[in-house]
C-alpha cells in the first residue's frame, strides 16, 4: 500500500467532508469531473442515499482511481451457503429465550468471506429495512480477492484477533474493542495479522447508522464525532489479478478482475468507512438510584420510519462506575418490544456472570421475559452497595424493531444451550408475608 504521510493514518470525525490524496495535486480543484482529472486518474462517484435525500443527510464520496471500477469480467454465481439474507417469517419460532456457548475460532481453510455464518436476520435487504446479525470464523487473510456488498452496510465488532482492513478509501487496524463501519458498495478486504480470528457482524440493510440524538443529556456525551477515524487515502500498486465477490440480492456473485480494486489515489466525500475505539465512549448513568434504560448507551443508531423506533440500535456496556443506592443494580426482569442479540467482547456480563461467555450470543425476541440468573439475583440482592467499578469487560448489542430468525445453522449448532431457560429455574416465591 502507498501511505503519503505515515504519521497521519487517519482523519476524525464522523460524517465529515473528507479529502485526501495519496500523490500530491491528484485531487481536482474546484470541479468533481474535470474533462481530465490531475494525474489521468478516473473520477467515479459512488452514492450512499438518492440524490435528492435532505442536504444534510446525503451521503457520497469522489473516488479518483487508476481504472474504474466497471473494468471486470462477467460474474457468476458463488456458492456461500451459510451467509444468509433477511428472514423467513413462515418458519415457526417459539417465544423462548436463546442462547449460544462461544464459536470455534478460525474454521479451517476459511477467509473472512467464507467464514462468515449468519445467525439470524429479520426484514428484507430489498424493502431496505432490518438487517442480519453474523459471526465470523476465520483463519486465513484475503488474497487477491475484495468483497462488496450492495445489500447493506457491514459494521464488524472483531472479538479475537486483529483486523486489517483495505478498503477502496485506504486501511483500517481494528483491534479487539474497536468497530469498524463499512458502507454499502464500497470494496474491502481483511486481513488477520494475529491468525485465527472471531467477531460479529451487523449487516444493515435499513437507513444508515449514524450517532443518536442527545436530547436532555445536551451537546456532549456517549460517542463523539471526532473520535471515528477515516482512513487516508492509499492505493495498491502490485500487478496481477483480484477475484471480486459481490453480495447482490441476497446472493454472493465472482468475477475476475485483472487488477486491484483498491487503486484510489484520491477521493473527497462524506461515504466512507470508520473505525472507533469503543474505550473513548462516554458512559452516563444514575448517581442517585435506579438506573435509566439501556438507550443510555447507543452508540450508533439505524432509524426507522417511526421516530424513536429504531431499525437498529448498536449498544455497548462497557467499564463503568456503579454507584446508585437503594437500587437492584443489574438489568431488572424486563419484557421488550424491541428484539435483543447480545454478544460479549470480553470479561463477564454482571447479569449472566458464569453462563455467557466471550465470543458466545444470546437472543431475547419481542416480549420473551429475561434478565438476571438466580446466581445474580442473589448476589446482587444482598449485596453491600458501595461505589463500584465493573471493568474489563465489553458487551454489546443488535438491538432491533423486527424480530430475528435464527437460521438453520444457528438452531442446528452444537454451540446452542438447550439448558438457557434453567438458569432461571432456582427463582422461587418469594412473597414474605
Amino acid at each position: 500500500m502507498s501511505i503519503p504521510v505515515p504519521y497521519l493514518r487517519y482523519q476524525s470525525g464522523f460524517g465529515n467532508e473528507y479529502a485526501t490524496e495519496a500523490i500530491d495535486g491528484a485531487l481536482p480543484q474546484g470541479r468533481n469531473s474535470p474533462q481530465r482529472a490531475p494525474l489521468a486518474l478516473y473520477p467515479e462517484l459512488i452514492s450512499g442515499t438518492a440524490f435528492t435525500a435532505p442536504r444534510h443527510e446525503n451521503r457520497r464520496t469522489w473516488l479518483y482511481r487508476r481504472q474504474p471500477s466497471v473494468v471486470s469480467e462477467r460474474y457468476r454465481a458463488y456458492a456461500q451457503p451459510l451467509w444468509r439474507t433477511g428472514a423467513d417469517t413462515r418458519v415457526p419460532l417459539a417465544p423462548e429465550p436463546m442462547r449460544w456457548n462461544p464459536f470455534p475460532v478460525g474454521t479451517p481453510n476459511c477467509d473472512f468471506v467464507d467464514g462468515m455464518h449468519t445467525l439470524a436476520a429479520n426484514g428484507d435487504a430489498e424493502a431496505q429495512a432490518g438487517l442480519a446479525v453474523h459471526v465470523y470464523l476465520a483463519d486465513q487473510s484475503m488474497q487477491r480477492r475484495a468483497v462488496v456488498n450492495a445489500d447493506g452496510e457491514m459494521l464488524l465488532v472483531p472479538q479475537q484477533g486483529r483486523l486489517r482492513i483495505l478498503t477502496e478509501m485506504g486501511t483500517l487496524d481494528v483491534k479487539p474493542g474497536e468497530i469498524a463501519l463499512l458502507p454499502r458498495g464500497v470494496a474491502f478486504k481483511v486481513e488477520l495479522p494475529d491468525g485465527p480470528s472471531r467477531g460479529y457482524v451487523c449487516e444493515n440493510y435499513g437507513a444508515h447508522f449514524r450517532l443518536p440524538e442527545l436530547g436532555p443529556i445536551g451537546s456532549n456525551g456517549l460517542a463523539n464525532a471526532r473520535d471515528f477515524q477515516a482512513p487516508v487515502a492509499a492505493f495498491e500498486d502490485t500487478p496481477g489479478a483480484y477475484e471480486i465477490v459481490k453480495k447482490f440480492g441476497g446472493h454472493l456473485w465472482r468475477a475476475p478482475m485483472s487488477h486491484s480494486p483498491f487503486n484510489v489515489v484520491a477521493w473527497h466525500g462524506n461515504l466512507a468507512p470508520v473505525k472507533y475505539d469503543t474505550a473513548n465512549f462516554m458512559t452516563i448513568g444514575s448517581i442517585s438510584f435506579d438506573h435509566p434504560d439501556p438507550s443510555i448507551f447507543t452508540v450508533l443508531t439505524s432509524p426507522s420510519d417511526t421516530p424513536g423506533t429504531a431499525n437498529c440500535d448498536f449498544v455497548i456496556f462497557p467499564p463503568r462506575w456503579l454507584v446508585m443506592e437503594d437500587t437492584f443494580r443489574p438489568p431488572w426482569y424486563h419484557r421488550n418490544l424491541m428484539s435483543e442479540f447480545m454478544g460479549l467482547v470480553l470479561g463477564e456480563y454482571d447479569a449472566k456472570p458464569e453462563g455467557f461467555k466471550p465470543g458466545g450470543a444470546s437472543l431475547h425476541n419481542c416480549m420473551v421475559p429475561h434478565g438476571p440468573d438466580a446466581e445474580a439475583f442473589e448476589r446482587a440482592s444482598a449485596a453491600e452497595l458501595k461505589p463500584q467499578k465493573l471493568d474489563n469487560t465489553l458487551a454489546f448489542m443488535f438491538e432491533s424493531r423486527y424480530r430475528f430468525i435464527p437460521t438453520e445453522f444457528a438452531t442446528r449448532s452444537p454451540q446452542l444451550d438447550a439448558r438457557y431457560a434453567d438458569c432461571w429455574a432456582g427463582l422461587k416465591d418469594r412473597l414474605e408475608p
